[in-house]
C-alpha cells in the first residue's frame, strides 16, 4: 500500500523520515501517527496533528494566535519566550489584576514555555538543538534578526532539511519595507480598512478586533498545514513568508476587485452598502438590530413574510436592488418607522422565523452570556498552573473522527523550561543550573 507517494509497511514497522527538522535517519514516525485513520482497525490518533511539534519565537498576536490553532489541532507548541519579560501580552492586563493577563492566556493555551535568551551564545545553541527536533520552527522577528544569531533558515536548512520554517513579518523579507515591523493598525490604514469604515460624513476609524494580525495567523496556519502536506510527498521541508501587509490586503475583497475591473475606489457608507439594500443597522422601539437582504427575491420575501408590506414591491425606487442602493437612505427611513412598532428582540424573532437574516447587536459580554453560545458549548474551562481553572473560547473546529484536543490553560513563565531541556535536549541539571545562575534561562 502507498502513502504520500511511497510504500506502507506493515503494522508494527517504522518509516525513516525527515519528519522533524533533521536528516531522515534521526527519526523514526510509528507507522500509526502516519496512516491513522486509514486501515480497519488501526488506532486513530487523538487529534489531527498528534505526533507534530512546534517551535515557537513569536509574540503578541498574529504568531501566537496561528501556533494555539495548530494547538488546538494536537500539536505540541514549545512557545520561546524572553527570561525577564516574557512574550510583552503578558503584561497587557486591567490595572489593579494580580493575575495572569487575559490577553495573553487568550491565545497561548497548550503550549509550554522555554523563557531562554537565544541572543546569547549558549540560548541559541539550545534553541538551535531545539529546532533539530521540531517538524515547524516560527517566527516574527524584524529582518535578519535570526541569521544574526544562527537561527535563519538558511542557517538551518542544511543540517534540518525536514524543518518547515515559517516567517510572519510586516512587509515581507524582500523589498523596500523588508526592515520594518508590521502593525495591525498601521496595516488598516495603509490597505484601505480605515478608509472604508465609518460614517460617511465622520472619519476614517479602526476596526476594533486586530482582524488583520489574526487573518496573518491564519494565513501562517494554513500555510504551514500546506507544507507539512507537501513534505509528506517530498520529504522536504521549505520557508513560508508570512507578510501582514500582503495578508491584509488580500482580504480586501470584493473592494479591490472593483478597482482592478472598474477603476471604483469605495469610500465609507458607516453601516450601509453601496452593493446591497437593506442593509444596515434599524432602529426597533427599544435599540438597534442588524438586517441584511442581498437580492430582489429575499427582498421579496421579507416585504410579503416579515413586515406585511407587499405595497414597496410596487414602489419603483425599491423594486429591483440598484433602484434600492440608488434610494438607500429614503429606504432606511421607512424601514425605521416599521421596526419601530416593536422591541428588537420581537423583530429578530419575527425576521428569522420568516427566514431573513437579521440579528441583535450584542456588546462582547452578552454574546459570550448568550444562549447560543452555551448551546455550542463554546466556553470550556482549561485547568491553569497559578489561576486553578480559566474560561475559554473553545476552537471553532469540529471533526468526526480526530477532534481537537481538551484546552490546558496557558503555561506561565519558563514554566516547562526545565523539562524541555532535560527532556529533549538531555541537558543534566547542572547544565540547566548553569543556564540559570548566567540569566540565559528562566526556570522556576
Amino acid at each position: 500500500m502507498v502513502l504520500a507517494g511511497r510504500d506502507l509497511p506493515a503494522d508494527g514497522e517504522t518509516i525513516a523520515e525527515p519528519l522533524r527538522g533533521g536528516n531522515a535517519s534521526a527519526y523514526r514516525m510509528p507507522r500509526r501517527l502516519l496512516a491513522a485513520n486509514t486501515f480497519k482497525g488501526q488506532t486513530m490518533p487523538e487529534s489531527p496533528l498528534q505526533g507534530i511539534r512546534i517551535l515557537d519565537l513569536t509574540r503578541v498576536l498574529a504568531g501566537p494566535f496561528c501556533t494555539m490553532m495548530l494547538s488546538d489541532l494536537g500539536a505540541e507548541v514549545i512557545k520561546v519566550e524572553n527570561p525577564k519579560t516574557g512574550d510583552e501580552t503578558r503584561h497587557f492586563k486591567s490595572p489593579g489584576r494580580d493575575g495572569e493577563s487575559p490577553y495573553f492566556m487568550a491565545v497561548n493555551r497548550n503550549k509550554k514555555s522555554l523563557a531562554i535568551d537565544f541572543t546569547r551564545p549558549e540560548g541559541a545553541a539550545a534553541v538551535r538543538a531545539l529546532a533539530g527536533t521540531c517538524d515547524v520552527m516560527i517566527e516574527a522577528m524584524r529582518t535578519g534578526t535570526m541569521d544574526r544569531y544562527g537561527l535563519g533558515y538558511d542557517n538551518l536548512k542544511g543540517e534540518m532539511p525536514g524543518l518547515i520554517y515559517c516567517s510572519i513579518s510586516g512587509y515581507g523579507r524582500t523589498g523596500p519595507l523588508k526592515d520594518r515591523g508590521g502593525y495591525d493598525p498601521v496595516a488598516q490604514a495603509e490597505v484601505g480598512l480605515m478608509a472604508l469604515t465609518g460614517e460617511a460624513d465622520g472619519p476614517p476609524m479602526r476596526v476594533g478586533v486586530s482582524l488583520f494580525d489574526v487573518m496573518a495567523g491564519q494565513y501562517a496556519a494554513q500555510a504551514i498545514l500546506a507544507a507539512l502536506v507537501a513534505r509528506g510527498r517530498t520529504g522536504k521541508g521549505q520557508s513560508i513568508d508570512v507578510p501582514i501587509y500582503d495578508s491584509s490586503l488580500s482580504v480586501m475583497l470584493p473592494y479591490h476587485a472593483r478597482y482592478l475591473v472598474e477603476g471604483i475606489d469605495e469610500t465609507r457608507v458607516g453601516n450601509s452598502s453601496l452593493v446591497a439594500q437593506p442593509l444596515g443597522v434599524y432602529e426597533a422601539s427599544d435599540g438597534p438590530l442588524l438586517l441584511t437582504i442581498a437580492g430582489d427575491a429575499l427582498f421579496a420575501k421579507f416585504c410579503k413574510t416579515a413586515i406585511n408590506r407587499p405595497d414597496l414591491l410596487e414602489d419603483g425606487r425599491f423594486a429591483r436592488n440598484a433602484a434600492r442602493v440608488t434610494n438607500r437612505e429614503a429606504l432606511k427611513e421607512g424601514l425605521d418607522g416599521i421596526f419601530a412598532s416593536d422591541t428588537a428582540a420581537a423583530w429578530v424573532e419575527r425576521l428569522r422565523q420568516a427566514g431573513i437574516p437579521a440579528g441583535p447587536i450584542l456588546t462582547t459580554g452578552q454574546a459570550l452570556d448568550s444562549p447560543e453560545t452555551a448551546a455550542r458549548g463554546l466556553i470550556q474551562q482549561a485547568p491553569h498552573a497559578s489561576e486553578g481553572s480559566v474560561p475559554v473560547v473553545r476552537s471553532p473546529l469540529a471533526f468526526s473522527d480526530t477532534p481537537v484536543r481538551q484546552p490546558t490553560g496557558a503555561p506561565l513563565l519558563g514554566e516547562h523550561s526545565a523539562t524541555v531541556l532535560r527532556d529533549e535536549l538531555g541537558y543534566g541539571e547542572a547544565q540547566v543550573a548553569a543556564l540559570v545562575e548566567k540569566g540565559i534561562l528562566l526556570a522556576p
